[in-house]
């Protein structure tokens, strides 16, 4: 039932997005558990460097299973930084964001919370 709710939350979010935006500044906006990561081998797979896309992690990507790959985000909290989804995490977890860090310091002061992310581009 969980899986039939996810599957159908996630087609809604795609037909939403190939809409295209209307004269707002994002096309769609949602709340989502925020966490953060580094490209430590402890937190990531055998290639900690490399994300699901295949581009080299840098300042600006997040990690999310739910948009696909690709999408452009704002998250509350960063002011207007957009960020692009370009890698995916472990699929139990379904509704969470998970934003790359340079430094395993600055990943545990993010710490986990709620917050809002904006749609920009699907």
């Amino acid at each position: 039932m969980k899986s039939a709710r996810l599957y159908i939350l996630g087609f809604l979010l795609i037909l939403v997005a190939s809409l295209g935006c209307s004269s707002r500044d994002f096309c769609y906006f949602g709340r989502a558990t925020a966490t953060a990561y580094t490209s430590h081998v402890a937190q990531t797979d055998a290639t900690p460097w490399i994300t699901a896309s295949g581009s080299r992690c840098h300042y600006g990507v997040v990690a999310c299973n739910f948009l696909p790959i690709g999408t452009k985000v704002r998250l509350e909290g960063f002011g207007s930084r957009v960020f692009i989804v370009e890698d995916r995490m472990h699929r139990r977890f379904s509704k969470r964001i998970d934003v790359w860090m340079a430094s395993n310091h600055k990943a545990i002061h993010f710490g986990k919370k709620r917050i809002k992310y904006y749609v920009i581009e699907g």
